[in-house]
């Protein structure tokens, strides 16, 4: 029976030792499984937290395109509906100038001569250079709102 008592502890210290090593095996296993789990799990927190900024940024940059959008559009309007009234008569561009008598003195009364006006060409070239203005300075605010809104957040 020692012989068969022998064997039979070298049989469970080998079952034992088996068990032991399966053990430890499966239990390395689960760490590493628990620690890709972790880490996917933070990657996709981090995913959620950049696509709702992003929603939240492209919400602030839509309201913004909108309101400078609507201000240039205003602004071109009020410039449009300028330039109309002067080409009727209805409007006049007051300028700073002195009439030119070119060495000639006038003959005739204060109201005899025309007053000072642009050409055609410069007064379209006023309407052009104010709606130019205009355009680059609501621009220049958004991109300025833009900034300060988005990039430095």
């Amino acid at each position: 029976m020692s012989r068969f008592a022998g064997i039979t502890c070298a049989v469970i210290i080998i079952v034992v030792s088996a068990m032991g090593w399966a053990v430890s095996h499966y239990r390395d296993n689960a760490i590493t499984y628990k620690e890709q789990r972790d880490k996917a799990t933070e990657n996709l927190s981090l995913a959620n937290d950049t696509i709702d900024d992003m929603k939240v940024r492209q919400r602030d940059v839509a309201a913004l395109d909108a309101k400078y959008t609507g201000e240039l559009r205003d602004a071109k309007a009020t410039i449009d509906q300028l330039e109309r009234d002067v080409a009727s008569g209805k409007r006049r561009l007051q300028l700073s100038a002195r009439c030119s008598t070119n060495g000639t003195a006038s003959t005739g009364g204060l109201g005899d001569e025309p007053s000072p006006r642009l050409t055609d060409s410069a007064q379209r070239d006023y309407f052009t250079l104010r709606e130019r203005i205009v355009t680059v300075t609501k621009q220049v605010g958004y991109l300025q709102d833009y900034i300060n809104t988005q990039c430095l957040k």
